[in-house]
């Protein structure tokens, strides 16, 4: 079994992280992720504070393992989540989407891990300073909302530039994926794409059935003109908005095309209209199964491949 210095700090099995997909990591498939050996995480999203309340609830009621909540600084009840999170007694703490520095002192006086996710050095290294306990680099290769580095890029730059515990995440569905990881400096992965194919994974058989199917070439990236670009798969919804980023439409009404479609495609499973975020890694993702066998799998196959890489090296 590996331990690194991600599994002795958070008290978990595995140095395994399930991303924070929004409307998709709640409360149930965080605590079979937790229940695994990994470490689950709730998606806070752009929910009330009292949704993700209940969330937690779900997942306290299923698990005593530590599982986090990942906050979207942009939501408009991060204030309201960020508290929320102090008094449920979270064990850690992801975030994306902005800077949590107004927030931090409050969360480690709660004894909160905080582990922000970056796609820059720059934004590595301002993590650092104000006090990350850990850092998730994630590369452009993720499903959701990306960065312009690759995976193989990042990580090592992020390894390079701050002494802290780093995880990779973006385009890690196996184990190749986890040997990769820590070849490149890494002391755990986060996966996603990888875990909406768990069958504690909630989303609409429609949404499940499309990872399960994917190809190479299944995904493609929209947004880039509004400033925060979004890995999904390519649907009727992702075609028609492709072609609109390239006409005179509005930003306020190319911001509004995309309003409520990834709720679409999570709990309707509306394939004309859905935006149906995935990575890169969809391609690699081709059985439904237990989160716990997912994370058994991953991290045995990452290791017999570390362990096994001296006939290479001569």
């Amino acid at each position: 079994m590996i331990k690194t210095p991600i599994t002795e700090m958070l008290g978990i099995d595995y140095p395994v992280f399930q991303g924070g997909m929004a409307w998709v990591a709640d409360g149930k498939l965080a605590a079979a992720v937790s229940n695994g050996g990994g470490l689950g995480i709730i998606a806070a999203g752009n929910a009330p504070a009292e949704v993700v309340r209940q969330e937690i609830a779900v997942a306290k009621s299923l698990t005593d393992r530590p599982f986090g909540v990942n906050i979207m600084l942009m939501s408009p009840y991060v204030e309201e989540v960020a508290k929320l999170v102090c008094e449920e007694q979270v064990a850690v703490v992801t975030t994306g989407a902005g800077n949590p520095s107004k927030f931090i002192a409050d969360w480690k006086a709660a004894g909160i891990r905080i582990i922000p996710v970056v796609a820059s050095v720059a934004m590595a290294k301002l993590m650092a300073r104000l006090g990350a306990d850990a850092l998730i680099a994630e590369g452009g290769e993720s499903g959701g909302h990306v960065g312009e580095l690759t995976t193989m890029v990042l990580v090592p730059l992020v390894c390079d530039a701050v002494d802290l515990p780093v995880i990779a995440a973006g385009g890690i569905a196996d184990g190749r994926g986890f040997a990769a990881a820590f070849m490149l400096g890494a002391c755990g992965v986060q996966m996603g794409t990888r875990f909406l194919s768990a069958e504690e994974c909630g989303i609409s058989d429609v949404y499940k059935q499309k990872i399960l199917k994917a190809g190479d070439l299944a995904t493609a990236v929209t947004g880039k003109r509004l400033g925060h670009p979004v890995r999904s798969l390519r649907t009727p919804f992702v075609r028609q908005y492709m072609k609109a980023e390239y006409t005179d439409i509005s930003d306020e009404a190319l911001e509004g095309m995309g309003a409520g479609r990834l709720r679409m495609a999570v709990k309707d499973g509306d394939s004309e209209n859905g935006c149906f975020m995935s990575g890169q890694t969809a391609a690699l993702v081709n059985k439904e199964q237990p989160a716990a066998d997912i994370i058994r799998e991953v991290v045995s196959a990452g290791e017999a491949l570390l362990k096994g890489g001296s006939p290479w090296v001569k």
